[in-house]
């Protein structure tokens, strides 16, 4: 472990930089990511992120030495159906996926159907992490009680969340959020977030107009969470513009495991990197 990174931020960005916004071709993706891996920041950043589009397509080959062990988060893009598919193309280029994500229902939609196949699908893994994305909508404590009913049996899924997108209302509010976090908590159930955290402190897009939550607030929230707090001292936190209130209960437990969220999705690894170095709960001589 880097004495520059903390435990508590060890792989909290996972490396989603050929989606949205970023957009990076899949190339110059493979080769930012070898980079990312090799720097001193390394330990904060996760799998490089690839749609199961681009792996069906055999997009990596020749992109990847098999000899190099390229770990990947799949994410589910194409259905579930064809994510097996999917995972066996990777063998021929040495990649691992560390970990599958994928979308169980729309926004409106009943999310038990598609729970029920990606579990089936889970348990056909070897252990591979599988993460469930649920709507904010429709049935989301079900399909937590669910996901925490088989994580209990051993089968390793979890939850994941969206938190922003192209309209306002894919932004949770900070009460919508902290209802999520505590859920989550009291099911003992981790869950990764994806979507409008570009940034540490929670802030208004000038260009949109949206309230995009801060990624430190998210983590200083989590900890509260963990640590008794209910859903309106939760979304306090998750509230916050103060960096000095927001940071505090991270600079305080940064030496302690990250409990309950996994971590997030980001198509820069600089920006998050940038404002942490700048809080001051990353050691680095880093300029984005």
């Amino acid at each position: 472990m880097s004495t520059q990174v903390p435990r508590l931020l060890s792989g909290l960005v996972d490396d989603a930089a050929v989606f949205p916004p970023g957009n990076a071709p899949l190339p110059d993706a493979v080769t930012a990511h070898r980079t990312h891996r090799t720097a001193w920041y390394a330990d904060m950043v996760g799998p490089l992120l690839l749609p199961a589009s681009e792996i069906q397509r055999g997009s990596l080959s020749g992109l990847v030495d098999p000899a190099e062990g390229l770990v990947i988060g799949l994410i589910g893009d194409t259905g579930l159906d064809q994510l097996p598919q999917a995972l066996d193309a990777l063998a021929p280029d040495g990649v691992t996926a560390r970990q599958i994500e994928a979308p169980v229902a729309k926004r409106g939609e009943d999310p038990q159907p598609g729970l029920s196949e990606l579990m089936t699908l889970a348990g056909r893994l070897d252990g591979t992490a599988v993460y469930a994305e649920i709507p904010l909508t429709f049935g989301l404590m079900g399909a937590l009680d669910t996901l925490a009913g088989a994580r209990a049996a051993g089968l390793p899924v979890a939850a994941k969340f969206r938190t922003g997108g192209l309209a306002a209302e894919l932004f949770p509010t900070p009460a919508e959020l902290a209802a999520v976090i505590c859920a989550c908590r009291d099911r003992k159930l981790p869950f990764k977030l994806t979507a409008g955290l570009h940034h540490a402190i929670r802030h208004r897009d000038p260009e949109t107009g949206f309230n995009h939550h801060g990624f430190v607030n998210v983590l200083g929230a989590t900890l509260a969470a963990v640590g008794g707090a209910e859903v309106d001292g939760v979304a306090e936190l998750l509230a916050a513009t103060d960096p000095v209130r927001v940071v505090e209960p991270a600079r305080a437990h940064r030496d302690a495991e990250r409990p309950l969220w996994v971590g997030y999705g980001s198509c820069s690894i600089s920006e998050p990197l940038t404002d942490l170095i700048r809080l001051g709960l990353v050691n680095g001589g880093y300029e984005a």
